[in-house]
């Protein structure tokens, strides 16, 4: 399917990539602490509305 090349270019990538958005979340940590506060309340919001989208349609399935 792949190369032995491409899988090699597609590691390489890919842990560059992870690595270098490691770095820039570190390097703004605190301009987000300071400008969102509270941005995990909108996590724990989406969260929730999906499981409990999820326990509806499964409950209305059977």
């Amino acid at each position: 399917m792949f190369s032995d090349g491409q899988m090699l270019f597609a590691k390489i990538f890919l842990g560059s990539f992870v690595l270098f958005m490691i770095y820039l979340y570190r390097k703004d940590l605190k301009m987000h602490k300071r400008y969102y506060p509270k941005v995990w309340h909108v996590g724990l919001t989406m969260a929730l509305v999906i499981i409990l989208f999820t326990i509806i349609v499964f409950s209305l399935h059977k």
